[in-house]
């Protein structure tokens, strides 16, 4: 979250207010209290980093009015509303108004000060990934993060992206070796010129000099046509090697040789070819210690380590998850066709407590997931003390705690909650069966039916 981040607080009672205020500047987030919707209205601008806090009932426009006429202003704008006791109705309404979140008096600075953090945390993410979408031919588009890991790389990447000079990128699966790759390629002189990827792992030992060589007609056995070799495709351009480590010795001793001589032949051809490229490998392994335990040609990983890069996995650099993630959301929204689902602040938060094995790509799946509805169950289950995901179930879970905090103020005797809610005795049983409000939370009654 930026230092100009905001929670705009509408309250009218000065009292409350305050209280509401202190809580939260104590929490660390920047606050603006106001005692009306009218000067909530006033304070609030389109694209501004902030969440509203406010009451229903204020004089004037009421908090609910406040909501839809915000939600108009800038329909991303994260709004918690604060509901009287028992007032579900509001609440439901307020949820299809496009509340973020609710809370029912009294409440906890606690608890207050969780849902309104992580309701700014999604809507920072939101804003700074939206830019990023609208500007993908900036470098922060394509190496995303604002830790000082991914700071250091993007300026080590736009430092070298007019260097002839060879560069080994290091990383585990997944953390972007090849975004990085074309990132040298795409802000450098080069940019205009072809960028040519080649997984070593899935290339053929017996193909290898036909794909990287090119060979001539009659080289070999259906040898047909004359064929152009990545190295020479890639002229004025860059060859990108991934997974370098799995490259056979002999093949890592025929690239030694043109990597040295800058120059090679197309099979079936004895006409010596200037090499016009810039190489750029990658790798998931220690390549420095592979070489030294005579798993890697050394002099080939001299030749290859010019500069070397190392990619941070997405463990090493958690707080750029959500940014990350939503801009993730907003390319699968774009190309699946689909519109934009709100991210609740919860699920974002959740997000940065995960270890993620598949780094950046692990990422970046999860967010196809959520914007096709397709999440899996762990996904999609809230982590403890996170509000459910659904509206109905939100709407439940706020009901169920009305009642259960009405039982707790009735000793647990469910006539007396009963007739404090206004409902009949009938009525709060059977709410009590379908939210599974039981004994264990307290309840008690002689009467038949009690759950």
């Amino acid at each position: 979250m930026s230092a100009d981040s905001r929670v705009v607080i509408v309250e009218d009672d000065p009292e409350v207010r305050h209280a509401i205020a202190q809580a939260l500047d104590l929490a660390g987030l920047g606050v603006l209290p106001v005692p009306s919707a009218e000067q909530a209205l006033r304070a609030v601008e389109p694209g501004m980093r902030a969440v509203v806090v406010t009451d229903v009932r204020l004089p004037g426009i009421d908090g609910l009015e406040l909501l839809v006429r915000l939600k108009a202003l800038d329909a991303a704008l994260p709004v918690i509303v604060i509901t009287g006791h028992g007032d579900v109705q509001t609440a439901v309404e307020a949820m299809r108004a496009g509340a973020a979140d609710f809370l029912e008096k009294p409440f906890s600075s606690e608890r207050l000060a969780q849902i309104t953090r992580q309701a700014l945390l999604t809507r920072c993410a939101y804003l700074d990934a939206r830019q990023l979408h609208d500007a993908p031919q900036r470098i922060e588009s394509q190496i995303v993060g604002r830790t000082r890991a991914i700071c250091d790389l993007r300026h080590k990447l736009l430092a070298l992206a007019d260097v002839d000079a060879s560069v080994l990128i290091c990383g585990e699966t997944g953390t972007g070796k090849e975004s990085a790759a074309r990132s040298l390629h795409a802000f450098g002189a080069r940019a205009r010129e072809p960028f040519v990827a080649l997984n070593c792992a899935g290339l053929p030992e017996t193909l290898f000099d036909s794909e990287i060589f090119g060979h001539e007609p009659g080289a070999f056995t259906g040898a047909t046509a004359r064929r152009v070799g990545r190295i020479e495709y890639a002229a004025g351009g860059t060859l990108f090697l991934d997974e370098i480590e799995t490259m056979p010795m002999l093949l890592q001793a025929k690239l030694l040789r043109v990597l040295q001589e800058r120059s090679f032949e197309r099979l079936g051809s004895n006409q010596s070819r200037a090499m016009h490229c810039r190489v750029v490998a990658g790798t998931k392994v220690d390549l420095r210690r592979l070489a030294s335990q005579g798993g890697f040609r050394e002099d080939l990983y001299y030749r290859l380590a010019v500069v070397e890069l190392r990619l941070p996995p997405l463990r090493e650099r958690l707080p750029d998850v959500p940014l990350l993630f939503q801009k993730f959301v907003f390319d699968a929204a774009r190309a699946a066709g689909v519109p934009l689902r709100p991210l609740p602040g919860a699920y974002l938060a959740d997000l940065m407590t995960r270890e993620w094995p598949g780094n950046v790509r692990e990422l970046r799946n999860a967010a196809e997931r959520f914007v096709l509805g397709m999440l899996s169950g762990d996904e999609a289950g809230p982590a403890p003390g996170v509000p459910a995901e659904s509206f109905e179930q939100r709407v439940s879970a706020f009901e169920r705690q009305l009642i259960v905090q009405a039982l707790q103020r009735a000793g647990g005797r469910v006539s007396v909650a009963a007739a404090d809610m206004g409902l009949a005795r009938k009525t709060l049983y059977d709410k009590m069966r379908r939210l599974g409000v039981t004994r264990a939370d307290g309840a008690f009654d002689d009467a038949d039916g009690m759950p």
